[in-house]
């Protein structure tokens, strides 16, 4: 068994979704899952729903209406005359969020998230299974929600290996080619749950585990692993080949190719990793196994956008030691603050953190009650790994004020606003 895994880049449109077909003509798809993200920016309009449901109920539907329109007119250009039947499913899947929405009595903005935007998923796979049928293609539609068990830590759920193996192992047995979703999963009352932003990477590592797969390859829009991201940094260069400690480095920094949980299992396994461009699905991409740290070794350039410091200091000038950093880091967990960077001295502490579940005023009020906190938003966050001066020099180069600057032997880390 191989398992392909296409974001949503990959199936943007129709046009995408007839070259996720292409690709598989070409590389082959006999003994294939096929893992597939929401198309385009599905998740980012189901998030936006997701804050109008919340804010403002009365345009809901108008927003609602406008995704169902995006997918009914991929619909149509992909089946031609014969979308009767798919379109029936697509309505079917948004009368049935529609229903969610209305009915909802709970509060939990994480919940309703992880309802609300599986949508998304589960719409792009449909698709792509009636478009594989209408090719003559026999698939058969997973639902991951089936076999992918957590538990109910909703946005971020934490994985149950072995119920969610044994299942895999029974839905996926007698099928050649599966299409399924990425991202999400359910817990044990049956709710839908996600495993974090950009998850579908990890849906595919535990499929793989599960069925001890020969590969994973991740489709991009790019030739494989580049040296940084071609958006933010120049002259980046394609890296062709990672270990797994390496690739488990520059994903735990923030490298946006390879999700940080998906490199775990597939090490575990010693299953190879292929990230290639499905716009070249001949081309040699990257490889991430066993072997060389990193070839060619060049640095590695990564940035986090938007990330908040915290600098703490005691009011009393007394040592910020262990108990006051243990205090620190259980409300980090508590307040779910993402850490991204420690530096501390005798009477301060810096973090840099993610405010990805919007709790800083929380955080900070709590803090103020033991030190004095200054709060510093919407700064970004560069790593380099395998630096040299070069390096070192575009980055404080670049015009921006560097507020903390962190050193190891092969890693350099700036906070700039």
């Amino acid at each position: 068994m191989k398992v392909f895994k296409f974001g949503g880049a990959s199936v943007k449109d129709a046009s995408g979704v007839r070259n996720l077909v292409r690709v598989l003509e070409t590389v082959g798809f006999n003994d294939t899952l096929v893992v597939v993200s929401a198309m385009g920016k599905t998740t980012n309009a189901l998030e936006n729903i997701i804050k109008v449901y919340f804010e403002d109920k009365e345009s809901v539907n108008q927003h609602v209406l406008a995704l169902k329109e995006f997918h009914l007119k991929i619909v149509e250009e992909l089946f031609e005359n014969q979308f009767t039947k798919v379109n029936q499913i697509i309505h079917d899947c948004f009368e049935e969020l529609n229903t969610f929405l209305k009915n909802n009595k709970a509060p939990n903005y994480s919940f309703v998230y992880d309802q609300v935007v599986s949508y998304g998923e589960l719409l792009s796979t449909t698709i792509i299974h009636h478009y594989f049928e209408f090719k003559e293609w026999k698939s058969f539609w997973l639902d991951a929600r089936a076999c992918i068990k957590t538990d109910d830590y909703y946005r971020s759920a934490n994985l149950n290996w072995d119920q969610t193996q044994a299942l895999i192992k029974t839905q996926s047995k007698g099928h050649q080619l599966i299409v399924t979703q990425g991202f999400i999963g359910s817990n044990s009352n049956n709710f839908t749950t996600t495993l974090g932003r950009e998850g579908s990477d990890y849906s595919a590592a535990i499929f793989a585990y599960a069925l001890n797969a020969e590969s994973v390859t991740i489709w991009k829009d790019v030739p494989g692993v580049l040296n940084g991201d071609p958006r933010v940094f120049n002259n980046t260069e394609l890296i062709h080949q990672i270990s797994y400690r390496e690739a488990i480095e520059l994903a735990f920094y923030g490298a946006s190719v390879i999700h940080p949980k998906t490199l775990q299992p597939l090490q575990r396994k010693e299953i190879p990793l292929y990230v290639k461009s499905f716009e070249n699905p001949k081309g040699a991409g990257t490889s991430v196994s066993k072997g060389k740290t990193l070839e060619p070794l060049i640095p590695c350039y990564i940035v986090k956008k938007d990330q908040v410091l915290l600098r703490l200091s005691s009011i009393d000038f007394s040592f910020i030691v262990e108990e006051n950093i243990s205090y620190i880091f259980s409300l980090l967990h508590e307040y779910q603050m993402p850490v991204e960077l420690i530096q501390n001295s005798a009477i301060s502490f810096s973090v840099c953190v993610n405010n990805k579940y919007k709790r800083l005023e929380e955080l900070v009020l709590v803090l103020r009650s033991r030190f004095n906190v200054e709060v510093k938003e919407e700064v970004d966050l560069f790593t380099v790994r395998h630096f040299n001066r070069d390096a070192l020099q575009s980055i404080r180069g670049n015009g921006k004020q560097i507020l903390l600057e962190q050193r190891t032997e092969e890693t350099a880390q700036f906070v700039l606003a």
